[in-house]
């Protein structure tokens, strides 16, 4: 910057000024990916099968104490003796818990620094053949549980200015698919509601995601595997193929233990910055 002075009698002349620089805002220093979880508590729902058993052994494996919910009492006992397996004895403490019951569903989140929320369930059917008793129960678990079980959370959570909220959603949370309107719904609404948790969270140090998987080698999926044949009018052997992957780059099913690695990686100091977002495990689907 310049600026002109003058004399009596004399022409303008420029002098030179430094231009002012702001101060520097302050940067996360980068260091190496902490698995380190001890002394944190984590809740994950949904937690006797599939992406609920697999977040809750990798959980428990970087250090949390793993608080796990289901309905299937004897699917836990399985997976605490799997986790007393692998030398996590006590690492891994069932609740067997229902959670189309809100209230409890709340009550079973206080304390959680890390809030997993997995439980779902699935149907295949038309619009108009769907029950509406089962359309109400998907969304109950699926949508106003997890509501719950983050109202329950989050006083914790802000008091001691740090959280993660992990929302399992789905490639269904970012696309729909025919016959499938409560399980579509219920995901769209969680895609919302984590990012608004998200944005109220950030400034307690809460970060709330969701994580976005393609189809899982789970009994979830084994189990639609006759609806979508029934639905779509194809051999039960060819769904796989030509239903469920057909949108897919990458022409397998992922595993549960692949979704539990991005959970865990959310969990971590270094994905602090990562909130409000939906991460895709989908093979390539939503670049379609």
């Amino acid at each position: 910057m310049t600026a002109a002075t003058t004399t009596p009698g004399s022409a303008p002349r420029s002098v030179s000024r430094p231009i002012p620089r702001p101060s520097p805002l302050p940067r996360p220093r980068p260091s190496p990916v902490a698995l380190d979880l001890g002394g944190r508590t984590a809740l994950v729902t949904g937690a006797a099968g599939g992406i609920g058993r697999a977040c809750a052994v990798r959980l428990a494996a970087a250090g949390a104490k793993v608080r796990a919910v289901d309905r299937d009492g004897e699917g836990l006992d399985a997976l605490a003796a799997h986790s007393a397996g692998l030398g996590l004895a006590g690492a891994v403490e069932p609740e067997v818990l229902d959670l189309t019951d809100l209230d409890a569903a709340e009550a079973v989140a206080a304390g959680a620094d890390i809030l997993v929320n997995n439980a779902g369930l699935q149907l295949v059917r038309p619009i108009e053949e769907f029950p509406p008793d089962v359309f109400h129960t998907v969304l109950t678990v699926m949508l106003e549980a997890p509501f719950r079980l983050i109202r329950g959370a989050l006083p914790h959570m802000y008091a001691q200015g740090w959280g993660r909220i992990v929302n399992i959603s789905s490639v269904h949370g970012l696309r729909a698919s025919a016959f499938k309107s409560a399980y579509v719904s219920a995901k769209h609404g969680l895609e919302g509601l984590s990012k608004t948790a998200a944005l109220e969270g950030a400034p307690h140090g809460v970060t709330s995601v969701c994580v976005n998987p393609g189809y899982v080698r789970t009994p979830l999926l084994e189990r639609q595997l006759a609806d979508q044949a029934e639905a779509h009018s194809v051999a039960e052997d060819r769904v796989l193929a030509e239903v469920l992957l057909k949108d897919s780059a990458i022409k397998r099913l992922i595993e549960p233990e692949e979704v539990a690695e991005a959970v865990l990686y959310l969990c971590t100091p270094q994905a602090s910055f990562i909130t409000g977002t939906s991460l895709a495990l989908d093979g390539g689907w939503t670049a379609h």
